[in-house]
């Protein structure tokens, strides 16, 4: 799996981080989206499924084939 964010479409709600921290952060002052690991091992695919599809803004996109 492969994951991407765009930044731009962020609106900084956080779910992301709350679900899978060990993939996704925020900045500071902002609060926009930081991706910490673009291609999370296989034990954090559920909860980076997750993530993508509670984003509000829908700024995370996720190759699976990857």
């Amino acid at each position: 799996m492969k994951v991407v964010v765009d930044e731009a479409k962020c609106c900084g709600a956080g779910q992301c981080v709350l679900i899978a921290p060990e993939v996704f952060d925020q900045r500071d002052e902002d609060g926009v989206v930081v991706l910490l690991e673009p291609e999370p091992a296989g034990d954090r695919h559920t909860a980076v499924r997750e993530a993508a599809a509670v984003c509000p803004a829908a700024a995370i996109q996720l190759d699976q084939d990857a």
